[in-house]
């Protein structure tokens, strides 16, 4: 019959004065115990400047190339993240103003059978604001007169260009900013937004491009 081993104590650390005897501490890793080094990450095994899948791929977000903070995005914005009055007011007289010179001036001279001429320019007004302010502002948000100042339209809710078929709908809800006594055309003065009231119904905002 054996005799009774009682199970092995911690280590009891020395008392003051005494010196540490083999067994009173925890062993560390000695020279040789460690993996071997080929088991560690080796320089080169990260992934480097250009390995990473390209814009798009490899389900990582993709930010709104329009958005801004105050639309499309939920964020509060100041005055500065949209243009301003006087922007608009220009880009707009870039996109009407000269035609309304030139048809003016041969509405004035042409009579009798020169005024055939007139038709074809009214005509070729209507064209040109048909592509210039429904389809290519549809688009790309930006006229001839926005692109010049630099300016674009956008959707308040997702930043990005409405469409040639909204943006004829903006241009027919002008008439409410109209029938007011243009008072419509003045509400970016102090609009937080700075829209007109078809902004408003359409939900847009003119923004730096």
């Amino acid at each position: 019959m054996t005799g009774y081993n009682p199970p092995p104590s911690e280590p009891t650390p020395p008392q003051w004065g005494q010196q540490p005897q083999p067994g009173q501490y925890p062993q560390y890793p000695q020279p040789g115990q460690y993996p071997p080094a080929d088991q560690y990450q080796q320089p080169g095994q990260y992934q480097q400047p250009g390995q990473y899948p390209p814009a798009g791929q490899g389900g990582y977000y993709q930010p709104n190339p329009y958005a801004q903070p105050g639309y499309g995005s939920g964020q509060p914005a100041g005055p500065g993240a949209y243009a301003s009055w006087a922007q608009r007011v220009g880009a707009y007289l870039i996109d009407v103003l000269p035609q309304i010179i030139v048809l003016g001036l041969f509405g004035a001279i042409l009579r009798g059978p020169a005024v055939a001429l007139l038709v074809i320019l009214w005509l070729a007004s209507l064209g040109w604001i048909i592509y210039n302010r429904w389809i290519q502002a549809g688009r790309t948000g930006q006229s001839l007169g926005r692109k010049t100042l630099n300016i674009r339209l956008v959707s308040e809710v997702t930043g990005q260009p409405i469409g040639p078929a909204m943006a004829f709908a903006r241009d027919l809800c002008h008439f409410v900013d109209s029938v007011i006594c243009y008072i419509g055309y003045l509400f970016p003065l102090w609009d937080p937004k700075r829209q007109t009231l078809a902004d408003k119904i359409v939900k847009t905002v003119v923004v730096p491009a």
